[in-house]
């Protein structure tokens, strides 16, 4: 091999040529078409075949002296080396070496095989240089940094920036058949499959100025050829994981026009959870039928230069160290919406945020807050979390209004106007959301220098809407404390407590 990279250095395609077993040619062509042959094979090694030198021993039998038992052919003089098999038509061509013994000869040699040497033209037709690049002049065909020839580092910006412009084309397009759409389904299927055909006309624009206008050099080839696969394996994927989620939202799951929060909606709630659930197991297992795809597809074992990384303990490591949080992320997705700990709808007190669980994605839960606002929690903390969910189990729940007052306060006198406020309240609208009234109490619970802590507690049939009814009754009892203050002249509020509050 380094006597044929030299002569192609060189330019010496005769040299090169005895590196070849021709013995199929008749010995008459073997001068004149063995450079061409030579010439060739270097144009398809240069572009498809990245060397890994390590595995070529340099002795003259080629044999493993390294590694001992747990070598593979450890302390066996080898016969053939292959370098690489490349697609062709049906059967996959083998660039490979054999150790023959010329006739006449007193030692073994390494040529390139008589089927790598039949295979040369096809080849040379499939990945070698285009017939467009042939015709760029000599000086963009010489090399310069890195091996590269002068119309690759012209010609990748300019793909980059073409791939990138055909993208925008597309996208715009797609948002003129978005605003034409007459259904929700078809229009939620448009933006489903909006990036997926987006990923698909760029990586197809790469696949084909790769493949028949111009055809890069193995360094930029190595990278190129899983980057290809990566697209139309992830385009393909995108495609049915979106397409599912909105069939599954807009035919299955309850409408946006469903208040999930309401008690009724108990197992619309189990419904639209589980169909969270169903979500992230078809993102797992598309994520691991892709990964599979995408690493038999895209042949990295079959890349020497790559041949580290594809062993299986340092792929193993280098995928699970970068998708270690997102697969967590899904993982922990998946458990909230298999185990119900937390249901779309339910309302949750998380870090003293009172919030109605709105949405379960795959990386954050979406929370909305009373005056709805939003609260974006990371989904790994969110069940890492201690939270107080009202909504699970027994609906019903009793709220507890807590009013600090003066020890001398009446108490007697409140809970009859605290009663009378819920009779009140019962004939209002927020009335359908109390329980029986028979469950309601006023007691006192705690006492410190201050005044007494006196407890209402209000039996609510949901726990959804028991913070509105709660506001509700506060601000009547409030008021009726005040008259009660001022009838009877006695303090029902401590005034410690405003003083305290001023130091």
């Amino acid at each position: 091999m380094a006597s044929f990279l030299q002569a192609a250095i060189d330019d010496d395609w005769k040299a090169a040529a005895h590196l070849l077993d021709l013995n199929e040619l008749p010995a008459e062509r073997q001068a004149a078409e063995g450079p061409v042959l030579a010439r060739q094979l270097h144009g398809v090694i240069d572009r498809k075949a990245v060397l890994d030198w390590s595995l070529l021993i340099d002795r003259p039998d080629a044999l493993q002296t390294e590694g001992g038992d747990n070598k593979a052919q450890a302390g066996e003089p080898r016969r053939s080396l292959l370098l690489r098999d490349l697609p062709l038509d049906v059967i996959p061509a083998e660039i490979r070496l054999n150790r023959v013994l010329p006739e006449g000869a007193e030692q073994a040699v390494w040529v390139f095989t008589r089927q790598t040497v039949r295979n040369i033209p096809a080849l040379h037709l499939h990945y070698g240089p285009s017939s467009l690049e042939q015709s760029l002049p000599a000086i963009l065909r010489n090399k310069t940094i890195g091996g590269l020839m002068w119309w690759e580092l012209i010609g990748l910006p300019l793909l980059v920036l073409a791939a990138i412009a055909l993208g925008w084309v597309v996208h715009r397009i797609l948002q003129v058949f978005w605003r034409r759409a007459n259904t929700r389904v078809t229009t939620g299927l448009l933006r489903a499959s909006s990036i997926p055909i987006i990923i698909v006309s760029v990586t197809s624009l790469v696949w084909w100025v790769t493949g028949s206008i111009f055809v890069f050099s193995g360094r930029i080839d190595i990278f190129l050829a899983p980057l290809i696969a990566t697209g139309f394996v992830t385009a393909l994927l995108l495609f049915i994981v979106n397409s599912v989620e909105v069939l599954l939202d807009e035919l299955i799951a309850p409408g946006d026009d469903v208040d999930l929060t309401l008690a009724k909606q108990a197992d619309a709630r189990v419904l639209a959870t589980r169909l969270n659930a169903a979500k992230r197991v078809l993102v797992v297992i598309v994520f691991l039928i892709g990964a599979g795809v995408v690493l038999s597809s895209a042949n990295l074992a079959s890349n020497l230069g790559l041949s580290l990384l594809a062993s299986a303990g340092a792929l193993t490591i280098v995928l699970g160290f970068a998708a270690r949080n997102v697969l967590g992320s899904i993982m922990a997705s998946l458990q909230i919406a298999l185990n119900q700990s937390a249901r779309v709808g339910d309302r949750v007190l998380y870090k003293d945020e009172l919030c109605h669980v709105e949405r379960i994605n795959m990386t954050f839960v979406q929370l909305r807050n009373w005056d709805s606002t939003r609260l974006i929690v990371p989904v790994e903390e969110f069940v890492s979390e201690t939270f107080s969910n009202w909504t699970l189990q027994d609906p019903a729940m009793l709220r507890i209004i807590k009013l600090k007052l003066d020890p001398r306060a009446d108490v007697s006198a409140l809970r009859d106007a605290f009663n009378d406020v819920l009779q009140k309240v019962s004939d209002s609208d927020t009335g359908r959301n109390l329980d029986d009234l028979s469950g309601s109490s006023v007691n006192v619970a705690d006492q410190d220098a201050f005044g007494i802590e006196v407890w209402f507690s209000i039996p609510c049939k949901d726990p959804n809407t028991s913070w509105e009814v709660a506001c509700d009754v506060r601000e009547r009892l409030v008021a009726k404390a005040a008259q009660i203050e001022e009838e009877s002249g006695r303090h029902v509020f401590p005034e410690s407590i405003t003083a305290a509050a001023m130091t």
